[in-house]
């Protein structure tokens, strides 16, 4: 069965949500017997020299315009040409954004699965025509998609409220590998900080990652700590230029840039605290990550944080650095750094079965 993915920038190591998801997923699919999966990349995100396929998955890369709002959907149009021209028997599209070429693909004969990851056009870095297509492209995914992921329970309700679409609605959450913690210190040395001795925040440099709250909920306190930023903004930005600038006058503040691997690990394994104050997530991989590391997390109260279902102490206010002050200190004070999940519901092998089974039942139906 031929399986066509977009909807992403690429992997490996692109930094990003849906890139981190389909890096995790699309390898356990393409060594299922039967699954040849291929996934359309855009070229500028990738280095020159990169690979043709990686872990059983190929790649066919797509250069764009790099027109900010704009990019993720014209590339869709363009790979679902691509998946047209080699008979894809499913073509699968993350996000909601680049759900807008669900019409083109249902015309041209495709079978279509949308994985929606969260209603991207309230992030606040759109402007009002990138938030038109993000929204057209939601509707098309609810009225003409053949099968919908929902990554969240929260998800699977506003399809449902917003659009009464139910059938053929598939609730399978993100996923996370079970790490071994990072024993080594290497990296945590190169940027002069200590175990346990700071707190930790990972993501792009957008303003609804809400990072400059952060900042500020860190400057009234936290004497002794540092904070790592661990992430960058894919385009440079009025906002992501402040944050550097403000980061850069304050002595207990970190920004590592874009991260992955070993690093990255080294920063999850020795935190005190993760913290994730966002206005806006699908099911949050950073928090996942943080949890499969046993650390203490403190969030935003928004829906997508609390379907996750932590206790009630690890999530404070939307948009009120006070409160988020207080519960990282209660947190700090509470005991040892370690906290143990129930990550049943996020495994990735689990995961990559229910989505190759959509698509035979996908594929079945089809004949």
């Amino acid at each position: 069965m031929k399986i066509v993915v977009t909807g992403t920038r690429g992997f490996p190591n692109i930094q990003g949500g849906i890139e981190t998801h389909c890096e995790g997923l699309y390898p356990r699919i393409a060594a299922i017997k039967g699954m040849e999966v291929t996934v359309t990349r855009r070229r500028r995100y990738l280095a020159a020299t990169s690979e043709s396929s990686w872990q059983g998955v190929r790649f066919k890369d797509i250069s764009v315009p790099a027109i900010n709002g704009v990019e993720s959907a014209i590339h869709t149009f363009l790979s679902v040409f691509y998946a047209w021209s080699i008979k894809a028997d499913v073509l699968h599209i993350h996000g909601v954004g680049p759900a807008i070429a669900v019409p083109l693909a249902k015309i041209l004969g495709l079978k279509v699965v949308v994985t929606h990851q969260g209603p991207d056009y309230e992030r606040a870095k759109w402007g009002p025509f990138a938030k038109f297509v993000i929204r057209t492209g939601e509707r098309f995914a609810a009225l003409y998609a053949n099968d919908i992921i929902a990554v969240s329970s929260v998800i699977v309700q506003l399809l449902e409220k917003k659009y009464k679409r139910t059938k053929n609605v598939h609730l399978i959450y993100n996923g996370v590998n079970i790490p071994v913690p990072v024993t080594t210190t290497d990296y945590l040395d190169t940027l002069g900080i200590a175990p346990l001795k700071y707190i930790l925040a990972v993501g792009r440099l957008v303003e609804e990652k809400n990072l400059d709250q952060l900042l500020d909920a860190f400057a009234a306190s936290f004497a002794g700590l540092h904070l790592v930023i661990a992430g960058d903004s894919d385009i440079e930005t009025a906002y992501s230029r402040r944050l550097k600038a403000r980061a850069k006058t304050m002595n207990n503040v970190t920004l590592t840039g874009m991260i992955k691997g070993n690093k990255l690990a080294e920063l999850y394994s020795h935190a005190a605290l993760l913290v994730l104050p966002s206005s806006h997530e699908g099911l949050p991989l950073t928090l996942l990550e943080a949890m499969s590391y046993k650390r203490r997390v403190v969030v935003s109260d928004i829906p997508a944080n609390l379907a996750v279902k932590l206790d009630a102490d690890s999530y404070f206010k939307l948009n009120d650095p006070n409160d988020m002050k207080n519960k990282i200190q209660a947190r700090l004070e509470k005991g040892p750094a370690e906290q143990t999940y129930d990550l049943s519901a996020y495994n990735w092998d689990a995961i990559a079965e229910k989505t190759a089974r959509i698509y035979t039942d996908l594929f079945t139906r089809s004949k």
